[in-house]
């Protein structure tokens, strides 16, 4: 999802080895390695150091994109968070709303959270994908902002473009977030409100035709 040539930001960057990836393989010419503790900073130099990359990969101590000039990068990359406080570190940085810029998310929980800002605020989400690592299922995404009014199934925020991957990994990821809130659909027959029920009952159904569809074509 990083296009080719253009320097990226890693956000949360760990041990770096996303930047230290796609500067070694000649998909970016630089990178910024950004994370918001000293520690995983230090895992972060080790990485650089051990590739002899330190002219390409600048390590950064900052909050989100806080410590981040518009200016030095074109792709922002977020993995390994919650959509939820991808949406907040987002939010946060008005100068994303750029048609220039790409943000390339990977959210380990509440997808659906992320999705919701892209739509509501302009962003276009341009594709995702699916994969499996360790046993556990993962999505991933591209966005970029147009300005445009996206009018969507009351759905999309949980399913956004995955049933346009034709891989099997991203029928299962549906089918497991459907599992999801039929739990909390009967949760809130029961205990909750008639508003969220009727929401998640209508939701839930969208998304039983759409998985139903990614079987049939598979």
């Amino acid at each position: 999802m990083v296009r080719m040539g253009n320097t990226v930001a890693d956000i949360g960057t760990d041990h770096a080895y996303l930047p230290a990836y796609l500067v070694l393989n000649g998909i970016s010419p630089k990178a910024l390695a950004c994370d918001v503790r000293k520690g995983p900073l230090d895992n972060a130099k080790k990485t650089v150091e051990h590739y002899g990359i330190e002219d390409k990969i600048t390590l950064r101590l900052s909050d989100g994109f806080d410590e981040i000039e518009p200016f030095e990068a074109q792709d922002f990359i977020m993995c390994g968070m919650g959509g939820t406080l991808m949406q907040e570190l987002v939010s946060r940085a008005y100068w994303l709303k750029d048609p220039a810029k790409r943000i390339i998310v990977q959210p380990q929980s509440h997808a659906e959270d992320i999705r919701r800002f892209f739509v509501e605020n302009g962003f276009e989400i341009l594709f995702e994908d699916a994969c499996t690592d360790g046993g556990k299922l993962y999505c991933a995404m591209a966005a970029e902002y147009t300005g445009n009014e996206i009018k969507a199934p009351v759905s999309y925020i949980y399913t956004g473009r995955l049933p346009e991957c034709k891989k099997p990994e991203a029928r299962l990821y549906l089918e497991n977030i459907h599992a999801r809130l039929i739990k909390k659909l009967e949760a809130e027959k029961l205990h909750g409100s008639e508003e969220n029920a009727e929401y998640l009952e209508k939701v839930t159904l969208e998304m039983e035709e759409i998985i139903n569809e990614m079987h049939s074509d598979s």
